[in-house]
């Protein structure tokens, strides 16, 4: 990455890699810790954006019946080894404790990835008959994985996240979970972030390390890569038999329970710096936006017209937080440039200029953070506008986003146009596979893509049979490929 020049963000054009890591900064989301490999510190405004996410997430979650608990954060090394799949597939990323207190454990630790093997254990011991299913449990969390390479919010050593967890008499109940949840996911990225995703199925190379199917809602970055944003997975009687969560039935029989896991991260902060800002900062949806408006005062040298100033700054704060808008007032000394400047790189929504020459004329000036043109607007019904442009700022995000999905998303029959296209661009390929994992990793060694997801019906990738792009053998329908974080 280029040598971190504070202030300056680099432009899109020119290096996306580096303008996602000057948002991040200058939109004051985190910094890297620099203390420990891939750690980061998430700051004030980042964790307002998460506070935001979670918020909401938190409510939907205990909509559909689902609790909150907590687990320990270490788990016991043989837990992970009970279900082959779960500890060959997190092997690379544990952190394990040998040593405390001066002295050697007699069994390690691990440094929680994920939770299916603890909380496994206490299923076993809170399930005996069909009356406690379902169990329906939901996690907030950080997590350790000790990645390679990393990025802050998209791949670090330490995140934050929730993971769902949920036990049930039927493997019928245990998918329609999973599904219902990757619903749950999937609406809240259009509706509150403003990112429509794609949902689909895991090929069997990329579902989750133990699970029988994993569902996943895929993202389009503004590059054209994919985000995986959020996953839901079918656990099928795996962690069941490995923990011995077993209930009796109705008719008295003991059976294993069907289980589910699913789960999103601080992963969605950098999908929403990704999705939405430009070359001038962070844009954020309104929904999810810390601030929604600032009211920066123009002073003069009259007192008195500064105090009027203040007053009516004051006035219109309380009216705008009376209507639901979350608004600041930066009476502080300086001038009203450099606040601009620091609330358009911060992502505030909207911005309000107020003089004495304002007042006179009854109007403040005012700019939106996803336009360009700056106005006057009657002070008069000024929460009342507040609010609407809020609601068209949230669609408007949406929308861009969705036309951009649009557009980049290609079908392609010949392998050959795949493979010049994934050298000159990043788009999402719709395209044949023969569903076998060597034309799936042949695909990646030769271009760097992967299959994102094999598409749920119902949102215009419908199955047709068709033959594979790579060696032409039957293919039951079409399956999106992309680069991706």
């Amino acid at each position: 990455m280029a040598k971190e020049q504070k202030g300056r963000i680099t432009p899109r054009s020119e290096s996306y890699p580096d303008w996602y890591q000057d948002i991040i900064r200058e939109g004051q989301l985190a910094e890297v810790a620099g203390i420990v490999k891939g750690c980061m510190v998430i700051k004030p405004n980042g964790y307002a954006i998460w506070e935001r996410i979670q918020g909401e997430l938190d409510r939907q979650f205990k909509a559909t019946g689902h609790k909150n608990a907590y687990f320990p954060l270490f788990i016991p090394e043989s837990f992970l080894k009970k279900e082959a799949q779960h500890v060959e597939g997190f092997s690379p990323e544990l952190a394990v404790v040998t040593v405390a207190g001066n002295e050697e454990l007699e069994e390690p630790y691990v440094v929680r990835p994920t939770s299916e093997t603890v909380i496994g254990h206490f299923f076993s011991q809170w399930i005996q008959s069909w009356r406690d299913l379902p169990l329906l449990i939901n996690q907030w969390a950080n997590v350790v994985r000790w990645e390679l390479r990393t990025r802050m919010f998209l791949r670090t050593t330490e995140f934050l996240w929730q993971e769902g967890h949920t036990a049930h008499a039927t493997h019928e109940e245990a998918l329609e979970e999973a599904l219902r949840m990757l619903d749950v996911y999937a609406n809240f990225s259009e509706d509150w972030m403003a990112m429509p995703v794609i949902r689909g199925k895991k090929s069997e190379s990329e579902r989750f390390a133990g699970a029988k199917d994993s569902y996943t809602i895929e993202a389009m970055m503004q590059d054209g890569k994919a985000l995986q944003a959020g996953t839901s997975h079918d656990l099928g009687q795996n962690f069941g038999k490995a923990f011995d969560v077993k209930f009796q039935n109705q008719e008295g029989q003991l059976e294993y329970v069907w289980q589910t896991s699913w789960g999103v991260s601080t992963r969605l902060i950098g999908g929403l710096v990704m999705t939405h800002s430009d070359d001038d900062g962070l844009i954020l949806p309104p929904k999810l936006a810390p601030t929604h408006a600032v009211i920066v005062p123009f002073f003069r040298k009259k007192e008195a017209d500064n105090q009027r100033v203040r007053e009516a700054g004051q006035r219109l704060c309380r009216e705008l937080t009376d209507a639901g808008v979350r608004v600041i007032f930066d009476d502080r000394e300086g001038q009203p440039g450099p606040k601009f400047y620091r609330y358009e790189r911060e992502g505030v929504c909207m911005r309000f200029g107020l003089g004495p020459r304002d007042l006179d004329n009854g109007v403040v000036e005012f700019k939106r953070r996803d336009q360009a043109d700056k106005r006057s607007v009657p002070m008069q019904g000024l929460a009342q506008f507040a609010v609407e442009q809020t609601a068209d700022m949230q669609s408007s995000l949406l929308a861009a986003a969705k036309s951009r999905l649009q557009e980049r998303v290609v079908r392609l029959d010949s392998y050959d146009d795949f493979r010049d296209l994934m050298d000159t661009d990043s788009k999402f390929v719709f395209a044949h596979w023969d569903g076998t994992r060597e034309t799936e990793a042949k695909v990646k060694a030769e271009t760097g893509a992967t299959i994102r997801c094999i598409p749920l019906p119902g949102q215009g990738f419908e199955a047709e049979p068709g033959e594979c792009l790579v060696t032409g053998q039957p293919s039951a329908q079409r399956v999106i490929w992309a680069k991706a974080y």
